[in-house]
């Protein structure tokens, strides 16, 4: 990242995308800070984002973008929560606030309105503002990322492919970011099942950036999505020196490998991955996709009948601090996985208990709005599988299966809660359940042929069942 092609005031308006300050430093900062966030990496070069972001709001403290782009990247972080962080709380308060007191462009006023509404819950809200914003800047990648973020934690898949493709022609060769452009297509083409066209997408992206760890990402879950196991894995190991520079995304790559392993029964390679990168980065990162890609493969391994120890224990450290923050109802998911897995019944009481009251009175909030049909049940059913009750699990997941996605995230990363439906109606002593299992395997074995985690689960079926 060389920081003498940051973008200085003259430099953003002859792009159409003028910001209201007259501080080169300030306008340079705020493009240092959306470098990092497109790339996936701290530069330690120009400060890492929070050095930037320290740097833009003493440059000029008044500047409405520079708050806009850290309370907004604080927030779709999703670590913390305005009920519960008066830190955060206040950082939305002062962005409002310095909005209304001088002149600003209408597009900054719609980022300004579009984090407010991010902050009460009101992603949808948040997203129709970004969205309007592309409409008349197709090449504001700031709120082009937050847009992507934001249906990504709809999961609004088709709303994230199209959001992208409706702004591709307007991005040109010679302007910054051109390759990411393709890396946030080919994400919303995968998960739309454009396997091959992601694929396509995906390769000259990295063709032009081999360092961009978010189109990496993306074949890893083609192959991932396919059931290419082998192929999954010879594309990490060739890559892995490209984006291991990716600070805020390798912990997630490493997550892929480490499924090909689970894929292939390979448990011992997939706990060597967890334990020497998914854990170690999550613990020394904090950041909600390197916890919950942690807290998913432990609990993935456990399904597969692998012994996972103490690592829950370790893991609750890092989750226990976000047990009462249900910013989303995909992360409450996973901490819960962490609880269980513990046997802290005290700590699974409070994050079931607390996020049951803020249910009662959801207001804008869209994760509070589906938590009792969809992420209450969900979390449920987590406990009842504890528990051994296999029926009840079938009973509360069978009806609302086709609703995972309204939890957002990926479909590799939402799967698991299709396997712990189909071993809850493995178990269950149900002969109907047990059918039910064997009709979730076929379907399965259909849309991922050669999977040989499928071909185990039917195999076990079987034995169980004959």
């Amino acid at each position: 990242m060389n920081a003498a092609t940051f973008r200085d005031c003259k430099a953003w308006i002859s792009e159409g995308l003028s910001l209201s300050t007259s501080s080169n430093e300030a306008c340079k900062l705020y493009d240092a800070i959306l470098s990092q966030y497109v790339t996936w990496r701290n530069d330690e070069s120009v400060g890492g984002i929070e050095g930037c972001i320290a740097a833009v709001k003493a440059a000029d403290p008044d500047f409405v973008m520079g708050h806009v782009i850290s309370t907004g990247l604080e927030l779709v972080g999703t670590g913390s929560s305005v009920l519960r962080d008066e830190r955060l709380a206040n950082a939305v308060k002062t962005t409002l606030e310095l909005a209304k007191s001088q002149e600003l462009t209408p597009r900054e006023r719609n980022h300004v309105k579009a984090v407010e509404l991010f902050s009460r819950g009101a992603l949808h809200k948040a997203c129709e503002v970004w969205e309007d914003i592309l409409v008349d800047h197709p090449t504001d990648m700031l709120a082009l990322k937050f847009a992507h973020d934001g249906f990504f934690y709809l999961g609004e898949q088709i709303q994230m492919r199209d959001s992208v493709a409706r702004v591709l022609p307007h991005w040109k060769p010679h302007m910054p970011f051109y390759s990411y452009i393709k890396g946030l297509y080919s994400f919303g083409l995968l998960e739309t099942k454009f396997y091959d066209e992601a694929l396509k997408v995906a390769k000259e992206a990295l063709a032009l950036t081999p360092q961009d760890g978010w189109s990496v990402h993306s074949v890893a879950h083609v192959h991932e999505m396919k059931a290419e196991v082998d192929k999954g894995l010879k594309f990490m190991a060739s890559t892995e020196k490209d984006w291991m520079v990716c600070d805020m995304l390798a912990c997630h790559n490493y997550w892929h490998w480490a499924l090909y392993h689970i894929e292939k029964g390979e448990y011992e390679a997939a706990l060597k991955i967890f334990d020497e990168q998914v854990s170690q980065r999550g613990v020394k990162s904090g950041a909600m996709l390197d916890t919950v890609d942690a807290c998913s493969l432990l609990y993935r391994l456990e399904l597969e009948g692998v012994s996972t120890k103490d690592r829950y224990r370790e893991l609750l450290q890092v989750t226990e601090q976000h047990t009462e923050d249900h910013t989303l109802l995909f992360n409450d998911l996973h901490f819960l996985m962490v609880s269980l897995g513990s046997k802290d019944t005290s700590i699974t009481q409070r994050l079931l208990e607390s996020l049951q009251e803020l249910a009662k009175e959801p207001a804008d909030n869209h994760q509070l709005h589906i938590a009792q049909r969809v992420g209450l049940p969900m979390c449920q059913a987590l406990q009842e599988f504890d528990q051994g009750n296999y029926s009840q699990v079938v009973q509360l997941l069978k009806p609302i299966r086709y609703r995972f996605v309204e939890i957002g995230g990926s479909d590799a990363q939402r799967d698991i809660f299709n396997q712990l439906l189909i071993h809850a109606a493995m178990k269950s002593g149900d002969k109907h359940h047990q059918r039910f299992a064997r009709g979730m395997l076929i379907e399965r074995d259909a849309v991922r042929p050669n999977s040989p985690l499928t071909d185990r689960l039917i195999q076990r079926a079987h034995a169980l069942h004959v």
